[in-house]
C-alpha cells in the first residue's frame, strides 16, 4: 500500500501529486542537498544525460528540492537541459524525513574527499560552486536516490557522504516493473 504522504508530495509542474503518478509509472525520485552544491549540479547533469534511458524503461524523473520558489529550482534545470521535468519544493524537508534523510555529519560533509571530488565536479566538470542560502537549499541535508512503483520503494540508495556518486542507470536496472 502506497504511504499516504506520497499523495501529499504535489508537483510542482502538474496536477497530479507523487502518490498518483508512481501509481501509474516508476519514479526515479532524487532528493538534491541545494542548488549551488556541486555535487547536486553534478546529479542534476548525470540524469539529464541518461533521462531517455530512465524513460525508454518507463521511469519518470522526479527531483525533489528545498527552493521555495519554483523559478529557483527551474533556472538550475533549464541550465542542464533537464526542464522540463517533475519537481517538488520541500522547504521544510518533511518529505526528506519521511524518506530517512538526514543532515550530514561533519564527515559526510567535510575531509579530503570532499575537497578531492569537489574540484572534480565543480572546476574541472564544470559545475561551479556557489555559496548556500535558504533561497537554494540546506548545505548540511544530505541527499538520497528512490524508485518509486506501485506503493513501493523498490530500489534505493542513501549517500553515506555528500560527493557520492550513485549509478543511477544501476539503481533503475536492478528494479522489475
Amino acid at each position: 500500500m502506497t504511504p499516504t504522504f506520497w499523495y501529499e508530495m504535489k508537483l510542482m509542474n502538474s496536477s497530479q501529486n507523487l502518490g498518483e503518478l508512481a501509481d501509474t509509472r516508476p519514479v526515479l525520485l532524487v532528493f538534491l542537498r541545494h542548488f549551488g552544491c556541486s555535487f547536486c549540479r553534478e546529479a542534476i547533469d548525470d540524469i539529464a544525460r541518461r533521462r531517455e534511458k530512465f524513460e525508454a524503461k518507463g521511469a519518470e524523473v522526479v527531483m525533489v528540492h528545498m527552493a521555495k520558489e519554483r523559478s529557483v529550482a527551474e533556472k538550475f534545470f533549464k541550465k542542464y537541459k533537464l526542464f522540463p521535468v517533475h519537481h517538488i519544493s520541500d522547504p521544510q524537508k518533511r518529505f526528506y524525513g519521511a524518506f530517512g534523510l538526514g543532515r550530514g555529519t561533519p564527515g559526510q560533509l567535510f575531509g579530503l574527499m570532499n575537497w578531492i571530488r569537489g574540484f572534480q565536479a565543480g572546476v574541472i566538470e564544470g559545475h561551479g560552486f556557489e555559496y548556500h542560502n535558504e533561497e537554494i537549499g540546506d548545505g548540511f541535508q544530505m541527499p538520497g536516490v528512490f524508485v518509486l512503483y506501485k506503493g513501493e520503494i523498490k530500489n534505493s540508495f542513501i549517500h553515506s557522504a555528500a560527493w557520492d556518486r550513485p549509478d543511477y542507470e544501476e539503481i533503475i536496472s536492478t528494479c522489475q516493473f
